[in-house]
């Protein structure tokens, strides 16, 4: 299902929500190549850029559990091997912060797709959110879920030296947190059969169904391609977002009309 808008309404102007996709778009915007993936024709040379760039922002589990940056990473350039084209490495001409850089990968994406498919879902779920905790509240909320998605996914993959980039971790706790405070929320959604048919769904159907579809594909059922996506890092924000949210139940309510914070 692809959420298009819900029911819940809300009283004060979700800034951070705001914040976070502008912050998401421009970062996204300048990185090397990733930019021109809407219409293709990339070259090697920005492959490997794209490749030194992620590198060096992007969180690499190996690096999250020995909090040590590698010795060779690749550089940017293209060069010619023995086994044909490919990306130079040597030694890193920067310092890299393993902790901060689960922080720099929650704003990377790896295409258009990536990175719109995970601002639809902070756009609309993410407002509530927000509205319900309070901004300040909000934002550290949303920054320990991508941590606890980040490092959680080092965990279960301890060897991968594949830079983990996206906000899904951070978003995925979200979702989890308005399954907790919202379940019975209608979320208009266009649900794929034959074509696109719209459908108003209770967001316990939706985001249960969501949850239950990443937890599937982290054990490797449904998809050919689990290596290529952090579906742990999404079953794990998930349920961290749920568990700081379970609490809060009876403690948060939405707030009164016009309050600002």
């Amino acid at each position: 299902m692809i959420p298009v808008h819900d029911t819940n309404p809300l009283r004060r102007t979700p800034w951070v929500t705001f914040a976070l996709v502008a912050i998401n778009v421009v970062v996204f915007l300048r990185m090397p190549a990733a930019a021109h993936s809407l219409v293709g024709g990339t070259t090697l040379g920005q492959l490997c850029d794209l490749q030194a760039f992620v590198e060096r922002w992007g969180a690499v589990p190996r690096e999250l559990l020995l909090n040590r940056p590698p010795r060779l990473v690749p550089t940017g350039a293209a060069a010619i091997g023995a086994h044909g084209p490919g990306c130079l490495l040597g030694p890193p001409n920067y310092q890299k912060s393993p902790v901060l850089s689960v922080l720099t990968a929650m704003f990377l994406h790896s295409s258009w797709t990536h990175l719109l498919g995970n601002m639809l879902f902070l756009w609309i779920f993410g407002n509530n959110i927000e509205d319900r905790l309070g901004r300040l509240r909000f934002l550290l909320f949303y920054l320990v879920c991508g941590y606890a998605a980040g490092y959680g996914f080092a965990l279960t993959d301890p060897s991968s030296a594949q830079p983990l980039v996206g906000a899904s971790g951070a978003i995925a706790g979200v979702l989890g947190a308005y399954l907790v405070l919202y379940p019975r929320v209608r979320v208009w959604a266009l649900v794929p059969f034959l074509f696109f048919l719209p459908l108003r769904v209770p967001a316990w159907l939706m985001l249960g169904m969501w949850f239950v579809l990443q937890a599937l594909y982290a054990t490797g059922y449904g998809t050919a391609q689990a290596g290529a996506v952090a579906y742990a890092a999404h079953v794990i924000g998930f349920a961290v977002g749920a568990l700081i949210a379970w609490p809060l139940r009876s403690r948060t309510s939405a707030p009164p009309l016009g309050y600002a914070r």
